[in-house]
């Protein structure tokens, strides 16, 4: 019988349920072997906070390397493409700084300016001394050359011929030819005139040496005789076919420039040295007639040209 007061229904022992655990396991109802109630061991705080570090594959760390490898041969590349530009530029700006100084340097020198005193001098011994070649054979011997005769009556010789160049050696007696080959003597020119009678011969040579100062030398060892100088050229079958070595009466030179002028005169009928008197030459106008024809070829040679070009580029500075 029950008591006043109190529920009827049984008793009922409420047991504690067991403690779930993170992450819902074990699940509700579920019982821990061994009986009894089941009470979950929580981790310690220091140990829920650890995180487990996982290592990288293999593979990714090889990549990682060659990338850094890669990124480190380019930079590498960079800065000695960097430092190749920086060289290149460097010789270029020399380069361009060289060029620019050679064109300002051409440019002072080249540029017209008045010629001195002394650079005129120098055009004036250049264009004297390239005359025996730049010349053509009818300016060097002329065909006519006039001259003065007896009673100052103006007379013309005439040229019978232009011998071939020929060396001073050769051409000249064996005293002179030597001296002028030893200083250099480059050629001999020849030319055989007449006068206006065709009574009287005269070879005019010219010796062609390298300056004025080799000629001086030159002619310093030279000695005065009539009887030596340049030897005869005779043309055949004209007025001076007779005319040899033996027919000289006398022999003379001019110094001029570069250049000595020899004259060699004597009689178209091939009177010899011996044959004519001392007397009848110094009477003679064979004489002054083989002179006046070699001065007048020497004078040219010789002469200063007409027009010296007062600038380095022709007369306009």
């Amino acid at each position: 019988m029950s008591k006043p007061g109190r529920s009827q229904e049984p008793e009922r022992h409420l047991e504690a349920s067991a403690p779930r655990a993170r992450g819902g396991w074990p699940p509700p109802g579920s019982r821990v072997p061994g009986g009894g109630s089941a009470r979950v061991r929580r981790a310690p705080p220091s140990a829920a906070r650890r995180v487990r570090v996982r290592a990288w594959p293999a593979g990714a760390r090889n990549r990682m390397a060659v990338e850094r490898a890669e990124r480190m041969t380019l930079e590498q590349g960079i800065r000695f493409r960097t430092i190749f530009l920086i060289l290149l530029g460097m010789i270029l700006a020399i380069a361009v700084s060289n060029v620019l100084t050679g064109t300002v340097g051409l440019f002072r020198e080249t540029r017209a300016r008045p010629l001195t005193a002394a650079e005129q001098a120098r055009y004036i011994k250049e264009e004297i001394a390239g005359r025996w070649h730049a010349w053509s054979a009818d300016l060097v011997f002329p065909t006519e050359l006039q001259y003065i005769g007896l009673g100052r009556a103006q007379q013309y010789a005439r040229r019978i011929g232009v011998a071939p160049e020929t060396s001073c050696r050769s051409g000249l007696d064996a005293p002179t030819g030597s001296i002028l080959g030893e200083s250099g003597c480059r050629t001999l020119l020849r030319a055989t005139y007449v006068d206006q009678t065709s009574t009287f011969v005269i070879t005019v040579g010219i010796a062609v040496l390298d300056d004025e100062e080799k000629r001086v030398t030159a002619t310093s060892q030279m000695t005065v005789d009539d009887r030596v100088g340049v030897r005869p050229v005779a043309f055949p079958g004209t007025a001076s076919e007779l005319f040899g070595a033996a027919q000289r009466q006398r022999n003379a030179w001019i110094p001029v420039g570069p250049y000595v002028v020899f004259s060699t005169a004597g009689y178209a009928d091939g009177r010899t040295r011996e044959s004519i008197s001392p007397e009848e030459i110094l009477h003679s106008e064979l004489w002054p007639t083989a002179q006046a024809i070699a001065g007048r070829i020497a004078h040219a040679l010789g002469d200063e040209p007409n027009a010296v070009p007062r600038c380095t580029q022709g007369n306009v500075c």
